[in-house]
């Protein structure tokens, strides 16, 4: 790991924590559905009623976060091959573990986030208020997306190109969807993308991608 790498994850998480602290407490008006309170209200309120609503581009992104999902089972099922074949979790490939390690982080983060709400959806789901703060679609997309496109050449082959324009695209999809859909805040969405930044300056920091790269090209 190299220190600049872990200065950069530390610095991405508390911005992380700044701006959650700044939606939280500041411009608050009960602007949502049943009157929940809502950080940052002017901006958000005008986005909102910019963006609207639409449930079926909303139930578009569930399953290409479905989709997406495939890669973490892939991943897995990888990381139990390596573990009966190499007799050690030591052994298994850094790259493995490490997502290993930030797919339990991103559980943790959403469980937490659904017990310490920052902000309700605009709208109501099922005509129940849901926590929408920040946006676990975004983070997921992020993450799962933007961490297989790092390691895919190593574990994908030739049809690694072909895979990670498939992800990218699926990552655009998703991430827009969640936006024009009108199920998040913008603040949620920001959210999302500044905690899947940090996340993923941790994945970075934990498999050292250069070593990756030196240990291809020889």
């Amino acid at each position: 790991m190299k220190k600049k790498n872990i200065i950069l994850t530390s610095i991405l998480f508390v911005l992380f924590g700044i701006y959650t602290y700044i939606v939280k407490t500041i411009n608050v008006k009960a602007i949502g559905p049943k009157d929940s309170k809502v950080g940052l209200a002017t901006f958000n309120g005008w986005f909102s009623k910019v963006i609207g609503s639409n449930m079926k581009i909303y139930k578009v992104t569930e399953y290409l976060g479905y989709a997406l999902l495939l890669i973490v089972v892939v991943f897995a099922v990888i990381g139990f091959i390596q573990l009966i074949k190499r007799k050690s979790l030591l052994k298994v490939d850094r790259e493995v573990i490490s997502m290993g390690i930030l797919y339990v982080l991103m559980i943790g983060i959403y469980a937490l986030f659904e017990k310490v709400i920052i902000n309700y959806r605009p709208i109501l789901i099922d005509k129940v208020l849901e926590a929408s703060y920040p946006s676990s679609h975004t983070m997921l997309a992020m993450c799962v997306a933007t961490t297989f496109v790092m390691v895919a050449d190593k574990y994908f082959g030739k049809a690694s190109k072909f895979l990670k324009v498939v992800v990218l695209i699926l990552l655009t999809l998703v991430i827009a969807g969640r936006i024009i859909s009108g199920v998040h805040w913008a603040t949620d969405i920001l959210g999302g993308v500044l905690v899947s930044t940090a996340l993923i300056s941790l994945y970075n920091t934990l498999i050292d991608v250069k070593k990756v790269t030196k240990k291809k090209s020889k």
